[in-house]
């Protein structure tokens, strides 16, 4: 399991990216001063729910007549976050929680939806829960709503709470204001693409059992959102236990050892570096190749510019030279995100056969 200050980086690196987490721990370990603290480090206002105590009403809301039409309103919490724009949701003691007020708590995590108030994008969300044989009256947490949610252990290491109680509690020094630019999420994801083009059979792997199934596991949302977090510890240089454990508690641990194992093992050229060495050498494994041409498109893109743009199909004819199938999939992407103006470069008209198997000619 991991370190204290590992989960607590983690947490940090997850609240700036706004990737909804859950932290699981037994009763009394402060787990909601911590997550009150960081809020305050961010400068978030923070509204704690406990699930325990509340009703299905208390998220899907509650049915009023307003002008002809029946309106479901949200809660007073929902409101004070959706009036400051920004702030951290706080769903505490969600084992406690029964199935029915869990299904109403689905479209709060994904889609910030409380009744009929769509929360900021900018509001994050903290969930936190004690295993169900440690709660009172505890229930498992429903797969639909595990899914939704990255799982961490928080530990309690006996040094740490005796340096809190001597010098105050302290917040991970991994606090930032902004999440990770959209450029580094693109190429994150498109690492995550090619290793699951390798491993195609854990896209979703749904758990059987209601324990493991209340956990992190493989589904194309969790695979996003550890795409996500791959950036945003990229973004935060966070520690790659930090990474490990984010990725982990998105996909579970099976599936997350495998793609952490497999992004450290890859040792790609920079994209940049083959715009401007005609001659840079090319990996030869061919999840190498698909995860080079996947970060190859998301620069390119991010660049946006036409220069770029025509310098890439350069790269693009060397890999059809010995793998036209995966020269196909990134022709088709770059052309769907061809600039205005730029015109088709001599590399891109020497590919039709692979343009062909793309799609993109007749």
């Amino acid at each position: 399991m991991a370190h204290q200050s590992v989960v607590q980086d983690a947490v940090a690196v997850a609240v700036t990216a706004n990737l909804p987490v859950i932290l699981w721990g037994a009763p009394g370990t402060g787990k909601t001063s911590s997550v009150i603290a960081l809020a305050e480090a961010m400068e978030l206002p923070a509204e704690v729910v406990i699930g325990s105590i509340r009703e299905p009403s208390d998220f899907s809301g509650l049915p009023v007549i307003r002008d002809g039409t029946t309106w479901f309103a949200p809660p007073r919490w929902a409101e004070r976050l959706a009036a400051g724009g920004s702030g951290l949701l706080f769903l505490d003691e969600l084992t406690t929680a029964p199935p029915a007020v869990q299904a109403a708590m689905l479209r709060v995590v994904l889609e910030r939806t409380v009744g009929d108030l769509r929360l900021p994008d900018a509001v994050r969300i903290v969930a936190a829960a004690n295993p169900p044989e440690q709660a009172a009256d505890g229930w498992d947490l429903s797969a639909p709503l595990a899914n939704r949610l990255i799982h961490l252990d928080w530990q309690v290491e006996a040094a740490d709470i005796a340096a809190g109680f001597a010098g105050g509690f302290t917040v991970p020094a991994l606090v930032h204001k902004d999440p990770p630019p959209e450029a580094a999420v693109a190429r994150a994801r498109s690492l995550v693409g090619a290793f699951l083009r390798v491993r195609p059979e854990l896209i979703v792997a749904v758990p059987d059992g209601a324990d493991r199934a209340g956990r992190g596991w493989p589904s194309p949302r969790t695979w996003e959102m550890a795409a996500k977090a791959v950036a945003a510890c990229e973004h935060a240089d966070a520690r790659p236990e930090v990474e490990a454990a984010l990725v982990l508690g998105a996909v579970g641990d099976a599936a997350g050892f495998e793609l952490i194992t497999w992004l450290r093992s890859l040792d790609l050229p920079d994209p940049e570096t083959l715009l401007t060495d005609p001659r840079a050498p090319l990996p030869e494994r061919l999840d190498q190749l698909h995860a080079l041409l996947g970060a190859l498109v998301a620069h390119v893109r991010a660049d946006g510019g036409r220069d770029t743009w025509e310098r890439s199909w350069t790269v693009i004819a060397r890999v059809a030279k010995s793998a036209p199938d995966v020269a196909a999939g990134s022709a088709r992407a770059l052309v769907a995100g061809r600039p205005e103006g730029a015109a088709p470069p001599a590399a891109m008209l020497e590919l039709a056969p692979v343009l062909r198997v793309a799609g993109l000619l007749p």
